[in-house]
């Protein structure tokens, strides 16, 4: 029997990190449930024998279950018809497996049927089933929108549709429409207030929509007549068994096919107002799609782990001109960076949860009571830490993660361009991550504020004065000089007070102060496990040749030099 969670040492290593402590202590609320739910934990330690026997279930379901079924889904995927989606056989065993041992609804709350886990073990479950099958990881993870529910829904809401989740129904985000991709404040699905019935319709369309056939749908529509921006859209429950949304079609796609994509039309479809009027997009959308990223990034470290697997066992049992191929330099170090990749991937991915575990907790509990002033110095400062974290994190993972794919590729030669080996499926799974929730280009302008204001560098400072071992001070000066290197960058830049040109090496500035992050990050790891040192090393070399390469390109790069790129 496989076990995804226990063949991963890693995945220990990170749930036990110190952060935990606090973590659990917020979530828990000093274990008060504990008088009321006979499977709530009493102490920390409780706790995390929980969270740890959960996921070594999620680990043995991933790999008896849908990591054998991925292949066929693949080929099979979800059908349509008289506007109702049926999911492959195998995507349907996965749902029924999961449901059955309880994993819908993880990190809800107890009172609504769920486990109250914390972020960080609810997305290490997620790495777990996207290393198994990506596209289901997809329908898995959108258990995610009852956590915007929950958030922003009222109580009655919250009754009625999360215990409805934890039982194992679906849930699907419509946000894009055909005209309304990433700019979704030109969103114009329109939502009509019938007066005499006291309740909201839905009228238009939908596309791209991941699990389009859910149970329960969160949709951005537009309330406000006669608007055309952001300001006029709110958040709507719409319920399936009311009626009135069909899938028009099943999107023929590149890669996720167990995931279906679809095209919704909505005619006098009943919904109800989630939350109030006029902050869809500004505000619940946007903690939507943070959360969302965040699973982007659980799936992308997944894909990259089944990668390097992938690549790594054929490059042991391929031989030519006499020995197996994992002999040859050109491939181990391919594969050595490949794990590093992930390794890092793996590290900002628990860090950013970490972050948004402390922040949303007490968030949650200042809804419950008044925070001291200690703990909203520390809601905000871990809230700042989240927010920068989220798009560095879900840019950097996915583009190491199609990195690794098209590696795992090119280790298996043209043995890897056939269907026959599981890399082709993941190459093609992995494009699209990052391109949806946001495409890197899209996190790059959401990070490049948290480099022009130092949240970045501060960060990286923190982590400069932790004490490392001292068989690991040369790689700690290795990252000091490339945070100087960054550092200096950024000033250059940023003195120009040119916008556009600042905005033309956004992207080279994220990129060098995510190379110092993740670099730091896999320090610490080596710095308690020993295990992480090779990926240490490795990636401190590499992050510092292309913050090097990203040094060189700025200082021969004059603002007049902008016009070369222009049409």
């Amino acid at each position: 029997m496989a076990n995804f969670y226990l063949d991963n040492p890693s995945l220990k290593h990170h749930l036990h990190h110190p952060l935990m402590k606090r973590i659990v202590e917020l979530k828990e609320r000093n274990y008060a449930d504990k008088d009321n739910f006979d499977y709530a934990p009493v102490d920390f330690e409780d706790a995390m024998d929980s969270y740890d026997k959960i996921l070594e279930i999620v680990g043995e379901i991933c790999g008896d279950i849908i990591a054998p079924n991925a292949e066929g889904v693949d080929h099979e995927g979800a059908t349509v018809a008289n506007g109702r989606v049926t999911y492959a056989p195998g995507t349907q065993q996965n749902l029924e497996a999961v449901r059955k041992a309880g994993l819908m609804g993880i990190a809800m709350h107890r009172r609504y049927g769920g486990l109250n886990f914390p972020i960080v073990p609810y997305i290490m479950a997620a790495d777990l089933v996207a290393r198994a099958d990506a596209g289901f990881e997809n329908l898995w993870g959108l258990q995610d929108c009852a956590e915007t529910l929950y958030e922003f829904g009222n109580e009655e809401q919250r009754k009625q549709y999360i215990p409805r989740v934890c039982n194992g129904e679906t849930m699907s985000m419509d946000l894009t429409e055909p005209d309304a991709g990433s700019d979704l404040q030109s969103v114009m699905l329109k939502a009509t207030y019938n007066e005499k019935e006291g309740c909201w319709y839905l009228n238009g369309v939908k596309r791209f929509i991941t699990n389009g056939d859910a149970d329960l749908h969160l949709v951005l529509a537009r309330s406000e007549e006669g608007t055309k921006d952001a300001r006029g859209l709110s958040m709507f429950i719409y319920d399936k068994r009311n009626g009135g949304v069909n899938v028009r079609r099943i999107e023929n796609k590149m890669g996720i096919k167990g995931s279906p994509t679809c095209e919704l039309v909505y005619r006098n479809a009943k919904a109800e107002l989630c939350g109030d009027r006029k902050l869809g997009l500004i505000k619940y959308v946007m903690a939507l799609m943070n959360g969302a990223r965040l699973g982007i990034m659980a799936q992308a470290v997944g894909i990259s782990e089944a990668a390097c697997r992938e690549g790594l066992a054929y490059a042991r049992e391929r031989k030519q001109f006499g020995k197996a191929i994992i002999e040859f330099p050109a491939i181990y170090e391919m594969l050595a960076l490949m794990r590093a990749k992930t390794d890092a991937s793996r590290s900002m991915l628990y860090e950013t949860a970490r972050f948004v575990d402390i922040y949303k907790a007490l968030d949650d509990i200042s809804k419950e009571r008044k925070l001291t002033p200690e703990e909203r110095t520390e809601m905000k400062h871990f809230g700042k830490l989240a927010d920068a974290f989220t798009p560095m994190g879900k840019g950097i993972t996915t583009e190491f993660a199609n990195q690794n794919a098209y590696d795992a590729i090119q280790i298996h030669g043209g043995s890897g361009f056939m269907k026959d080996y599981a890399c082709e499926r993941l190459y093609r799974d992995a494009r699209i991550t990052n391109i949806y929730e946001g495409t890197t280009q899209l996190q790059v302008v959401a990070a490049i504020r948290h480099v022009t204001t130092g949240t970045y560098l501060s960060q990286i400072r923190e982590y400069e004065t932790m004490n490392y071992k001292p068989e690991l001070e040369y790689l700690r000066k290795k990252l000091v000089e490339m945070t100087e290197a960054y550092e200096k960058l950024v000033t250059q830049i940023t003195e120009t007070k040119d916008n556009e040109y600042i905005d033309f090496h956004a992207r080279r500035l994220v990129e060098a102060a995510s190379h110092c992050v993740f670099g730091y990050l896999l320090l610490q790891d080596a710095n308690i496990n020993d295990n992480f040192r090779r990926s240490a090393e490795v990636y401190i070399n590499y992050g510092q040749a292309e913050v090097t390469k990203i040094c060189r390109f700025i200082e021969e790069f004059g603002i007049e030099d902008l016009g070369f790129y222009k049409a």
